[in-house]
């Protein structure tokens, strides 16, 4: 006697495979922003800011001329908070995914989004903290040559 569970149709596989291929959709940053919880939305966006703060601290800081007031500070410590809050919102997210994979096996689409939200929240502080390292480094740059040159 054949086991029931062997004897699938192809109908039925069909309707097995249906909501993966209706779940099944591209990812893109816009798709896993609108996704992402509220918290997590807000450390995205506090981390886009800083990056626009940090690229205008700097480019203020260049055009300033011999004012060598403000700024360094915001720059140096952008450095290492940036990434730092971007591994925060990330682990947070890795925590939650791990407590719903807790509760049962999921399947592969129903992680993929938490998974990418984690990358993109950990790609946000680190392009954070590049930009403030390179900000950084032509401020005191431009420091170096106008406190060399008086």
């Amino acid at each position: 006697m054949k086991s029931p569970a062997l004897s699938l149709t192809p109908a039925i596989i069909v309707l097995a495979l249906a909501p993966v291929q209706a779940h099944a959709a591209t990812l893109n940053p816009t798709l896993v922003f609108l996704d992402a919880t509220p918290a997590m939305k807000v450390v995205m966006l506090l981390l886009v800011a800083l990056t626009l703060a940090a690229m205008a601290v700097c480019a203020r800081k260049l055009m300033s001329g011999p004012d060598l007031s403000g700024g360094s500070s915001f720059l140096s410590a952008l450095r290492l908070g940036g990434p730092l809050l971007g591994l925060l919102g990330g682990a947070y997210n890795g925590l939650m995914i791990f407590m719903g994979l807790s509760r049962g096996p999921q399947p592969f689409y129903v992680v993929a989004p938490g998974l990418a939200e984690s990358a993109m929240l950990v790609l946000l502080g680190l392009l954070c903290g590049v930009v403030a390292v390179v900000c950084h480094w032509a401020v005191e740059a431009r420091i170096d040559r106008t406190v060399l040159s008086r």
